[in-house]
């Protein structure tokens, strides 16, 4: 390890990695984690309750990986705040609420690449978590570039662009596990080549032009726009809305979708629910 950070706001890595915002972390058997993103590698260790390990040197901290952990942001005054937001809510509700809000702490919404987010949450549709890294790492492995390995020898892949999934056929994609998704992806990948949709421009939009722009690439509906604009733009005043959050709506806050009452944190408090919801489920895998 290069560095050693400290980090005294909400930072739980496990909690991070099991959010359902990223698909490329993976903890090691020594209890590290690794993390991906564009073409860099972290190796990332808890030390004591607010120093960590990285492999990574303090500028590459400052300018890749601090902005990847949204480390800037106070998650938690935030989760402090909420409590006024939500004074309106039933006594259920909120109690609900709080407690996914306990559940989750630690949870940061991450910044990852744009292009990423988009190709990984269309192939996510309909896919369990674990199905969904499969496929992804299939399709790293098939068309990224090699990084290197770390300790447990498995070599890591970046995840590849556009520019280096043309060509790719709907037979190569479906070699990735990725079923009826396949031709979505390529349509994203055309769109983005052929300059139709570029990713890396699209950060000027409002939250809601974004959204729309997004629905034009072909498989792309509310919510895996929604998990775009929150998980590839920051836009965390975004929630999407999936089978578990539906579920938490119908079951936990009387039908009302209550996300919109936390204006910019709405994505945050999406992801605590989230993971109260998928976390106090036994039967989810």
């Amino acid at each position: 390890m290069s560095e050693i950070i400290e980090i005294t706001d909400d930072f739980d890595l496990d909690r991070i990695a099991d959010c359902g915002q990223c698909f490329r972390a993976r903890r090691l058997d020594d209890g590290d984690w690794i993390f991906v993103t564009l073409n860099h590698i972290l190796r990332i260790r808890q030390e004591d309750t607010t120093h960590y390990s990285v492999s990574c040197t303090r500028n590459e901290w400052d300018h890749i990986w601090g902005m990847y952990f949204d480390i800037e942001r106070d998650y938690s005054s935030i989760r402090e705040d909420l409590s006024a937001k939500a004074g309106n809510l039933s006594t259920e509700a909120y109690e609900f609420l709080t407690q996914s809000c306990e559940c989750g702490r630690g949870i940061r919404i991450l910044r990852q690449d744009p292009w990423e987010m988009l190709a990984t949450f269309i192939i996510s549709q309909r896919k369990s978590i674990p199905a969904i890294r499969g496929a992804v790492e299939r399709l790293a492995y098939k068309f990224g570039n090699n990084l290197g390995c770390v300790d447990d020898g498995k070599d890591i892949f970046s995840f590849p662009s556009a520019y280096e999934l043309k060509g790719a056929s709907i037979a190569d994609f479906s070699e990735c596990s990725l079923g009826y998704r396949a031709p979505y992806l390529e349509d994203a990948v055309s769109k983005t080549l052929s300059g139709e949709f570029d990713p890396s421009v699209l950060g000027g939009l409002d939250d809601d032009a974004l959204f729309e722009k997004l629905k034009e690439i072909h498989g792309v509906g509310k919510k895996v726009a929604n998990c775009v604009c929150l998980f590839g733009y920051g836009r965390t005043g975004r929630a999407p809305v999936d089978v578990w959050i539906q579920r938490a709506i119908d079951e936990h806050f009387g039908g009302q979708d209550i996300f919109p009452l936390f204006g910019d944190a709405a994505g945050i408090v999406q992801q605590y629910v989230f993971y109260a919801m998928k976390h106090n489920d036994s039967s989810n895998p």
